[in-house]
């Protein structure tokens, strides 16, 4: 591992447009900033209006003119084997991007990025085989008949900061194997991946136009979201974000997949141990990404006579996280991901405190962490479930606990949400953890941990969002049916 915190692009000053790459109608870069030390780790070249005309030019070409969409799915699922096994090559180096642009310990980001990258290109190669996208059927009347699945062509996937290669990972396998073309608009916080895929792209020998790649501001990048020539949106982001999207899609009616925020629920059963809950609950969520993730499980619904203990069990694996470089191997939590997000953080810090809840933990910026986007491990205790802190996604290391009267009680509180991702229930009776699943308003219900699994899908209910992200119906997200009846009746 280097100690060279600067990331090394083959183009930083330019965008990835139908299989070249070339110089942006802008003059600006952005500056991509490590968020542990706030020094510039990277430049990237800044798309403008005439860029992005420019990417849906080759996109569209690519897909009403070129081959990609009319091979054969196996054909396709050659380059995603190809593409999975380049990952698997660089798997230390997304890793490392990874860190610096979002702040994820990197001993945590090294082990993960490769379920993430090579895994998701690997499902979907093997899916080149096993999909029907073709269906023999017989209609109504008797005749032979088809349905037809066929690809839902210029793909534009924005992607977020958080976990950047992950998630581009989990829109641009399915959309490539379905036949789509696509365009990734990165964030400028974190593009540094989207420039390495782009690179990657180019040496296998992808034909050009099938990817493509820009960083834009928003004003450019909702050019994107409405233009005619784009035939679907994935998107990752808020739920904000994820509502004025999926109203400039309308006016065309443009298919969209949202994955969008979260206020995900853990419910701790009266027979669980809180001590076992917390050690599970809080580990994961302040050592991964610092709880900048859309499912984190940040309502922590109890029973009223084990609250205070809760919140002391939370505490306790609190003060033990160490927080730090990413790549120091001592620690086991890194910083925000920006300035801004740390401000919103501590925004909602104020918010809860006066609202009435308890801070029982953390809620500062670390005094001996000056530089970087550092902040404490928190826990608020005697949280109102109607309050701020516990309806709105903060994004950041801070935990909520809410006392439940019972079980009624605790689902009630659980679904009391504008949101519906993700879920865990934590009990000793695996029936009992399957009946309250049921009851949740969730996309994803884990036992006794977050089990969040794109390989089987992911997605959410309510304001989370809209369809699914990994598995079959992550692949039927960027396909279209078509029905052919043929003169003839089936044999």
């Amino acid at each position: 591992m280097t100690t060279d915190r600067k990331i090394p692009l083959a183009h930083p000053d330019c965008l990835f447009i139908d299989g070249q790459w070339v110089r942006p109608s802008t003059s600006g870069m952005f500056e991509v900033l490590d968020c542990s030390t706030e020094q510039v780790a990277a430049h990237v070249a800044r798309a403008g209006s005439e860029d992005v005309l420019r990417a849906v030019a080759a996109a569209r070409q690519a897909f009403d003119h070129g081959p990609w969409p009319r091979m054969r799915p196996q054909e396709r699922g050659a380059y995603l084997e190809k593409i999975a096994r380049r990952f698997e090559e660089l798997n230390d180096e997304f890793a490392r991007v990874w860190s610096i642009e979002s702040g994820i310990v990197y001993k945590v980001a090294q082990p993960r990025i490769g379920v993430f990258l090579s895994g998701a290109f690997l499902q979907y190669t093997a899916m080149a085989d096993t999909f029907p996208f073709v269906e023999p059927r017989t209609s109504a009347s008797g005749h032979q008949a088809y349905c037809v699945h066929e690809p839902a062509g210029v793909v534009l996937a924005i992607i977020p900061w958080n976990g950047p290669a992950g998630l581009m990972a989990y829109k641009i396998a399915p959309a490539l194997l379905a036949g789509c073309t696509v365009i990734i608009k990165s964030s400028p916080e974190a593009p540094c991946s989207a420039y390495l895929f782009a690179q990657m792209c180019e040496e296998i020998g992808l034909p050009p136009g099938v990817v493509n790649v820009v960083t834009a501001e928003r004003d450019v990048s909702e050019q994107l979201v409405r233009h005619p020539g784009v035939d679907k949106i994935t998107f990752t982001g808020s739920t904000a974000a994820g509502r004025r999207i999926a109203a400039a899609a309308a006016e065309r009616v443009a298919r969209v997949t949202l994955e969008l925020g979260g206020k995900s629920p853990a419910v701790i059963l009266d027979d669980y141990d809180v001590d076992a809950a917390a050690k599970t609950i809080g580990n994961s969520f302040f050592g991964y990404l610092s709880g900048q993730v859309c499912h984190s499980l940040t309502r922590i619904i109890v029973p009223r006579a084990k609250h205070d203990a809760m919140v002391e069990a939370l505490c306790d694996v609190a003060r033990t996280m160490v927080l730090g470089d990413p790549f120091d191997a001592a620690s086991t939590a890194g910083p925000l991901a920006t300035a801004r997000q740390r401000e919103t953080v501590e925004g909602y810090i104020a918010k809860g405190v006066e609202q009435g809840a308890t801070l029982a933990i953390g809620g500062r910026r670390p005094p001996h962490l000056p530089r970087g986007f550092f902040f404490e491990p928190t826990v608020f205790a005697n949280v109102d479930n109607r309050s701020t802190i516990a309806q709105e996604e903060i994004f950041g290391p801070v935990l909520s606990v809410i006392p439940a009267n019972d079980e009624a009680h605790a689902i009630e509180l659980a679904n009391d949400t504008i949101y519906g991702l993700n879920a865990a229930v934590f009990t000793q009776d695996p029936q009992r953890a399957t009946e309250v699943a049921r009851r949740l308003r969730a996309g994803s219900v884990g036992h006794n941990a977050s089990r969040t699994d794109f390989s089987i899908g992911f997605g959410g209910f309510k304001q989370s969002g809209i369809g699914r992200e990994g598995g079959v119906e992550g692949l039927m997200a960027f396909l279209e049916s078509k029905t052919i009846v043929l003169e003839q009746t089936a044999s």
